[in-house]
């Protein structure tokens, strides 16, 4: 095919030519018949001639080459239907090619989230106060295994300026760099599989929020069946003394119509050492083999698109304090990528003793005893998306022991998160 018959097919794309326009090639002279579309085409970059600063419109061109220049004319917006059927295998051939280039050079992708927060705390029953501010950056690496794996690492950093116990005040920085997220995510057949350092979310938060080293297995779309087996490394109990082991569960999420979900779970964690973990003067808790199991149900209604209500029930195997129950109400809902979104959310908590192993509420809970007795309370939150991956939110919870009502805890959390 001839760079002249190239010439003509090019300018019925539409490509207009310009007479100063400026022409990079040696052999077209400026009185040539094709000289201002070859000029005009070259500065659009649909055409680039060869490395001596020639043009050769007399060479015979081959399909394959006649093919990039169609593909550099598509991009640029030409209708060319007709070459682009002409030219469909080699347009194939070299599809697959810029595909693979593309995905070599997207195999790590790179995201982040930065937070700054700011926390207190006031604990009733020894009237004393808790305050912290810091700044959480967090860079986390996606890397494409190939097209049903992927591998996550996500490393952490956290420095503190202001962190103050009972009037001792401090501030300091944490020098390490932590691997906190390290697993492999995909498929196996109609299963999901992840596996290693991941977070676990069961019952709402309600009764862990942390890391998981370990496997979680999901299968099914309407009727979803789901499970986990490792070390609950944020568990309530994983002391120096008292370290939880091996933890598994299994969850069910099944939509009944539209709007309603119904979901169920069971959570059996193994501790290492002793049966007994006291906490207030009026409470203890035994169970039996060294393990706390917990049971959960409950039901989400999707009352209109912007409100949602849930409703769950939880018992342990705990001698004492072995039934409760929590709620959540969810308005509209703030999004990183809508500015201007808002969102507000309110949780009622009635829960039996050993039932939050690591909770979604920033309380230490253990040291309280909240965690033997088990607690009541609530919380609120709302969220507003200050500008495109930048978010502004703020939390208050107020909860207190199911046993001592002067055993008291009141948190105040504010934060401001970026995500690129």
């Amino acid at each position: 095919m001839k760079k002249s018959l190239v010439l003509a097919m090019a300018m019925a794309m539409g490509v207009t030519a310009s007479a100063y326009a400026a022409n990079p090639f040696s052999d077209v002279p400026a009185g040539h018949w094709a000289y201002d579309s070859i000029a005009k085409l070259a500065a659009a970059g649909v055409i680039d001639g060869y490395g001596d600063t020639t043009f050769k419109g007399d060479r015979l061109m081959t399909r394959y080459e006649m093919a990039q220049i169609v593909a550099k004319a598509m991009a640029k917006g030409a209708n060319v239907d007709k070459l682009a059927a002409e030219f469909a295998d080699e347009l194939d051939a070299l599809g697959v090619r810029v595909a693979a280039l593309e995905k070599k050079s997207d195999n790590v992708q790179i995201s982040g989230q930065i937070r700054t927060s700011y926390e207190t705390q006031k604990f009733d029953k020894d009237d004393s106060k808790y305050s912290k501010a810091r700044l959480r950056t967090r860079l986390i690496f996606t890397g494409k295994v190939n097209d049903n794996w992927d591998y996550v690492a996500r490393l952490e950093n956290n420095q503190y300026f202001h962190n103050s116990v009972d009037g001792g005040d401090y501030k300091g920085e944490d020098d390490d760099v932590k691997i906190n997220h390290a697993y492999l995510t995909g498929n196996l057949g109609a299963v999901n599989v992840t596996a290693g350092r991941q977070d676990l979310w069961l019952a709402d938060g309600t009764v862990y929020d942390d890391l998981l080293d370990g496997v979680q297995a999901t299968v099914g779309d309407k009727f979803q069946v789901s499970g986990f087996y490792g070390k609950v490394t944020g568990a309530i109990d994983n002391t120096d003394n008292n370290p939880s082991d091996k933890a598994w569960g299994v969850n069910v999420n099944t939509a009944l119509g539209h709007a309603t979900n119904l979901f169920a779970g069971y959570t059996e964690v193994n501790f290492k050492n002793g049966n007994q973990r006291e906490a207030t003067d009026s409470a203890k808790v035994m169970f039996n083999d060294d393990k706390a199991k917990i049971t959960n149900a409950g039901l989400k209604f999707n009352l209109t698109d912007d409100v949602a209500l849930t409703g769950g029930y939880l018992h342990t195997n705990a001698d004492n304090n072995s039934n409760g129950w929590y709620a959540i109400l969810d308005l509209w809902g703030a999004d990183y990528k809508k500015p201007g979104s808002f969102g507000f959310q309110a949780v009622y908590y009635d829960q039996p003793s050993m039932s939050a192993q690591m909770h979604t509420m920033s309380a230490d809970l253990y040291e309280t005893g909240l965690w033997v007795d088990g607690f009541k309370g609530y919380q609120v939150a709302a969220s507003y998306t200050v500008a495109k991956n930048m978010m502004a939110s703020v939390q208050y919870y107020d909860v207190k022991s199911r046993e001592d009502s002067d055993n008291k805890v009141k948190t105040l959390w504010s934060e401001f998160q970026l995500r690129f």
